[in-house]
């Protein structure tokens, strides 16, 4: 167990309770600030249900949701914190007012750092005075279960910030990973959306249907990635055939800097995906909920194969 840090999060939403949920499992005192009563309310029971789902042993629950206490202002959630998190939804006026609000009622060792996927840091936390505390920790859904967090340094982050937000992701049980320039997309969306970009493009050209994409990637390399990485995968090919292979094949791969007109056409079309019964493929609600499932007890078991 370790010594408890007081560490703030604003937004009680889906990553924000699972990131303070990390952080209470391990001892830590964590206050949850969101303007909504209403999903400050359900707090403790979404976590109560997250801990069940991760098979926690029941007698251990109560004290984790001991560890989380609710606010409903920022400057009082944030008053004697050490570490602040914000998960606030992924607006970048709303969150450089967030900031604007803690780095005023923060002191100046305490850690601010932003959770998002797509906004870039430096945009959020450039209109501070304090810009060296300020740092992304960009957590991946569902945070409780994937272990990953990407640490983005900004141009203004000095070295001990990045150092004590990586030593407390890391004693948390995360799998942190620096990040050294503020580039968009950061290290796993940039190389998530290469892929769909080809995806997309395969679908879109005739090459095949979006099932059949869907299929190679799940029933071949898709099996080793949690295994095998792509530079790790290169070295055992070898980097001499990775080479020949980019030779053949790279100059014929999709390489618009601009989505694809087949994405702004469904988009248009309201064929939002899961939300709205259809995207790429027709989804029914039985059909999505099924998905959704299945992800997670995956996820979950994975954790149990590779713990």
């Amino acid at each position: 167990m370790t010594t408890g840090f007081n560490i703030t999060v604003i937004g009680a939403g889906l990553m924000g309770h699972g990131i303070a949920l990390v952080f209470a499992r391990q001892g830590h005192r964590v206050t949850v600030q969101d303007p909504e009563s209403g999903v400050l309310s359900s707090l403790h029971e979404r976590i109560r249900e997250s801990l069940t789902n991760l098979k926690v042993d029941e007698s251990a629950i109560p004290a984790v949701l001991d560890s989380v206490h609710t606010e409903s202002t920022l400057a009082t959630a944030a008053a004697n914190a050490e570490f602040v998190i914000e998960a606030a939804p992924e607006n970048l006026m709303l969150k450089k007012s967030i900031f604007a609000q803690l780095e005023s009622v923060t002191s100046e060792n305490c850690v601010l750092a932003s959770n998002t996927s797509v906004i870039p840091i430096t945009s959020i936390m450039e209109d501070l005075q304090s810009r060296e505390r300020a740092v992304g920790t960009h957590w991946w859904n569902p945070p409780h279960i994937v272990p990953l967090v990407e640490v983005i340094r900004t141009q203004w982050t000095n070295d001990t910030t990045v150092e004590r937000t990586y030593g407390l992701l890391e004693t948390a049980g995360k799998s942190p990973v620096r990040v050294e320039k503020d580039v968009p997309g950061f290290i796993g969306n940039r190389l998530q959306h290469a892929l769909w970009r080809e995806a997309i493009s395969l679908v879109e050209n005739g090459i095949c249907t979006a099932d059949a994409v869907d299929l190679v990637v799940k029933q071949s390399f898709g099996r080793r990635l949690a295994v095998l990485g792509p530079m790790e995968n290169a070295d055992l090919v070898g980097t001499d055939l990775t080479h020949a292979i980019h030779e053949q094949v790279l100059h014929d791969i999709e390489r618009s800097p601009s989505p694809s007109p087949l994405l702004k056409k469904l988009v248009d079309e309201g064929k939002l995906g899961m939300k709205s019964g259809e995207g790429f493929q027709k989804w029914s609600s039985s059909d999505a909920q099924q998905t959704a499932r299945k992800v997670s007890r995956h996820l979950l078991e994975l954790e149990k194969i590779l713990g």
